[in-house]
């Protein structure tokens, strides 16, 4: 039976607000980021191969580069938001596709078109915004500078991931993004582990805040976009999802009173604004 049209639509909703909320639990924690990486992985790992049966068929080769770019975009993205706001680690990740129209041509052998240059002037105007000036260190965001390069990496590393899954998604009859995800979550585990050990305690707070992470705002996260993705087209679901950026600050600022700067804020409306309005105007094109 066809699932109702709302009740995707909801299931995108719910996926966005679980993703959201990523900043504000990884901060939560009174781990390392090291560890909160390993962890929220891992745990991330046994849901999605539990729940999904389309994350335990295809682990091949070929999608081993596009799981490690998964993997270094994971760690990236919880190591930013351990350095600096919430607000400057997700807006800065949601320039990948920014990196995506720039590796189109080498990788995917995509032009870059008219629509794409304004596109990328937008995005380098906001991006321009998160590095005029200086920014207060504060208690959830010790390091602003440094982490704001490690977001920059991270947006990069996911525009690699998506590029790679557009890659192996279109060799015919093969599914392999939900793999590409498991297996780049379980990378991420191995790859912190021995920097995460040895763990020489766990307070129930730091375990519930795991759990939430890998369970939650990944696994469930994940099931909700894979059932919703079956009905809805990829521009509703690209529009939708664009909620887990807007919202990520909220969460922080209202789980830990963090502020941040104007500029940061006003850098991360620009791009979030002008990735609307590309994506809109490639599904008229």
């Amino acid at each position: 039976m066809t699932a109702s049209p709302i009740r995707n639509r909801l299931l995108l909703v719910a996926a966005a607000l679980l993703f959201s909320t990523g900043g504000a639990a990884i901060k939560a924690a009174t781990l390392s980021g090291w560890q909160v990486a390993c962890f929220r992985s891992g745990v991330a790992t046994m849901v999605l191969l539990a729940a999904l049966p389309q994350a335990r068929r295809g682990w091949t080769w070929r999608i081993a580069p596009v799981a490690a770019a998964y993997a270094a975009t994971l760690i990236a993205f919880v190591m930013a938001n351990r350095l600096t706001t919430s607000a400057n680690a997700i807006f800065l990740q949601s320039t990948a596709p920014l990196y995506l129209l720039l590796l189109g041509p080498l990788l995917l052998k995509e032009p870059i078109r008219r629509a794409g240059l304004f596109y990328m002037l937008a995005v380098a105007a906001g991006l321009a915004m998160f590095f005029a000036g200086s920014q207060p260190a504060l208690a959830t965001a010790p390091d602003p500078p440094r982490g704001n390069l490690v977001a920059l990496f991270s947006g990069l590393a996911y525009a690699l991931t998506l590029a790679g899954l557009r890659w192996v998604g279109r060799r015919p009859g093969r599914d392999a993004g939900l793999a590409a995800v498991a297996m780049g979550n379980a990378l991420a585990c191995a790859a912190t582990l021995p920097m995460a050990l040895p763990l020489r305690s766990l307070s129930f707070a730091d375990g519930a805040v795991i759990l939430y992470l890998g369970v939650f705002q990944i696994g469930l996260a994940y099931v909700c976009v894979t059932r919703a993705m079956r009905q809805v087209t990829a521009f509703e679901a690209n529009t939708v999802l664009l909620l887990e950026p807007a919202l990520n600050p909220v969460w922080a600022w209202m789980v830990h009173g963090e502020r941040p700067p104007a500029m940061a804020l006003t850098g991360g409306a620009i791009i979030l604004s002008a990735t609307l309005i590309h994506t809109w105007h490639q599904r008229r094109g």
